[in-house]
């Protein structure tokens, strides 16, 4: 647990350091405000898919800010086209291509790091154990992810527009599934709380999934 928690402050320093360097970046940039919103929603999909790729933590973080940063100087020139696909191929391909670009990357470094007593049919085989990720593995991964990061940037928003309690009885109620019973004991709370948290929370949930499903076309 305490191995966990150690980790979970890392990625949560390593966010804001990401994030306050990609926005320092888009200083220049009218819309800041639409961009901080951009990060807050895709930077888990982009960074748990880099991981999965087999990057690094470090490398995952590099390529969230390198996709935001290459997806807002694109959006500038207006190149994304919603007619020739979706929000979400166009994200990945985006997401994809800076992946390899950090496998490209280690690639070069490990050629450079290998001592020079090595042959060259050892620092080949070396070099080649660092593997691009697949397409299709990619694109199995992103799907899997993509429906994850929705569900949990649709609870943020959800998580902003209500009070605590009524989150905290949803949380327990539907998303960890205790029934009513145990709802109403371990929050201190009546079985007309636990059922108006449900519906009011519920239907918030919907209407914040549904706007980010058609936000990404």
């Amino acid at each position: 647990m305490a191995d966990e928690n150690k980790n979970d402050a890392k990625l949560v320093s390593a966010y804001a350091q990401t994030r306050k360097s990609l926005i320092a970046k888009l200083d220049n940039w009218e819309d800041q405000r639409t961009w901080d919103d951009f990060y807050k929603t895709y930077w888990k999909l982009i960074y748990a898919v880099g991981l999965k790729a087999g990057l690094r933590s470090e490398e995952a973080f590099d390529v969230v800010q390198e996709t935001i940063l290459s997806i807002a100087k694109q959006s500038k020139k207006n190149m994304y086209d919603p007619d020739k696909g979706s929000f979400k191929s166009w994200l990945m391909n985006m997401t994809r291509w800076r992946i390899n670009d950090q496998f490209r990357k280690r690639k070069k470094d490990t050629a450079m790091n290998i001592s020079e007593w090595e042959d060259e049919g050892q620092r080949v085989a070396a070099v080649e154990r660092i593997e691009d990720p697949q397409s299709a593995t990619l694109e199995r991964l992103w799907d899997v992810e993509w429906k994850n990061n929705l569900a949990d940037a649709a609870l943020a928003r959800v998580r902003a527009q209500v009070s605590p309690k009524q989150y905290q009885i949803f949380d327990c109620y539907v998303l960890r599934e205790w029934d009513a019973a145990k709802v109403q004991d371990r929050l201190g709370v009546s079985m007309s709380q636990v059922y108006l948290a449900k519906h009011r929370v519920g239907k918030i949930l919907k209407k914040e999934l549904a706007r980010l499903n058609e936000d990404a076309g």
